[in-house]
């Protein structure tokens, strides 16, 4: 199967820059995976599509400010440093610019010197490993100093930084939001709980490489990025009841679904369990405990787009994408969103 299976023509115009007001007054598309019929709601209509005895499962991890601007020592020139992975002991794998500037040994400064830096190491593929050095808390530097890691196709400046987090995020160490969870209100969340709806929550760092293109033709040849995710016991016991019961599990996200589909059992059980997963779903793989999907619209050829697929049928996804446009939904991570069932 090729890349270029999962491209759609996107006008620019489309892709939202800003959050709008009221989380849940977001447009939701309804998909049904094995019609393909669409239809056309908002999201505080998500209720009239669950079931009770059915299970939310949502990813709680918030979103670290983790894009630092400072200068180079000695000389001042601009740099930007992008956290990715916490290596423990002050020292995180990132992403800087400008990168031909940023050897092994260059000494960096933040906030008027409030935290230091120095690059240690070039990682094949480019990323850089920078200790950090600093009075304090480092989160608590962190929230100061740092700004949110905005996709690159988002060009306006965010005036709220919690509109980039979801409500119920809680556990610190996302380089990009579960997007699809920044549509719940405290009030809709309620609302699904006293219907009957179970609510449980996984914890699924999400890493830059949500965003890097798939370049090889081949979609098989694509190298998928590692992640870290937990699941709870409580979690795995509410996914277990209510498979049991005949419920049906739907993930917020496609965080949400890889790191059920990473731990799960082969017959659809789950239990506890923590680590690095770089499951890479396409058209073709069996699912073994999603039944729904809650998600934004994805870009072309990514793997989420693929993973979506799926789920519920190139074809669908891509005629589904195709109304989208046409009835001028917004796109991505602070777009509108799609309930796949």
């Amino acid at each position: 199967m090729k890349t270029s299976d999962f491209y759609y023509d996107l006008p620019q115009e489309l892709i939202a820059q800003t959050p709008i007001p009221q989380r849940d007054a977001s447009r939701l598309m309804t998909l049904d995976r094995f019609s393909g019929a669409v239809g056309h709601h908002h999201f505080h209509d998500l209720p009239e599509f669950l079931r009770p005895g059915d299970c939310l499962i949502l990813n709680d991890s918030r979103v670290l400010p983790a894009r630092l601007l400072g200068h180079r020592l000695p000389g001042g020139g601009a740099c930007e440093v992008l956290l990715l992975i916490d290596k423990g002991e002050g020292t995180w794998e990132c992403l800087v610019r400008p990168g031909r500037k940023m050897k092994p040994g260059t000494r960096l400064s933040f906030g008027d010197g409030e935290l230091m830096a120095e690059v240690t190491e070039e990682l094949p593929g480019g990323n850089r490993l920078v200790h950090f050095e600093y009075e304090g808390i480092f989160l608590e530097v962190l929230e100061r100093l740092g700004k949110m890691p905005l996709p690159p196709y988002i060009r306006e400046e965010l005036q709220d930084r919690e509109r980039y987090q979801t409500v119920y995020s809680r556990v610190l160490g996302s380089a990009a939001a579960p997007t699809a969870g920044l549509h719940f209100t405290p009030e809709l969340l309620e609302k699904i709980q006293a219907m009957g709806v179970g609510v449980g929550y996984v914890t699924l760092h999400v890493g830059l490489g949500t965003f890097r293109p798939v370049k090889e033709e081949e979609i098989t040849d694509h190298e998928m990025h590692s992640e870290y995710c937990v699941i709870s016991q409580e979690t795995a016991d509410l996914i277990n009841r209510t498979k049991a019961a005949g419920g049906r599990c739907i993930c917020v996200g496609t965080t949400s679904c890889r790191t059920l589909e990473s731990w799960a059992a082969e017959d659809g059980t789950m239990t506890a369990s923590a680590g690095w997963t770089d499951i890479y779903i396409y058209p073709g793989y069996r699912f073994k405990v999603m039944d729904g999907l809650i998600t934004n619209f994805h870009l072309p050829e990514s793997t989420l787009i693929m993973l979506v697929s799926a789920f519920a049928g190139r074809e669908h996804v891509l005629a589904a994408y195709e109304e989208a446009v046409r009835e001028r939904y917004r796109f991505f991570s602070f777009g509108d969103a799609m309930f796949i069932s």
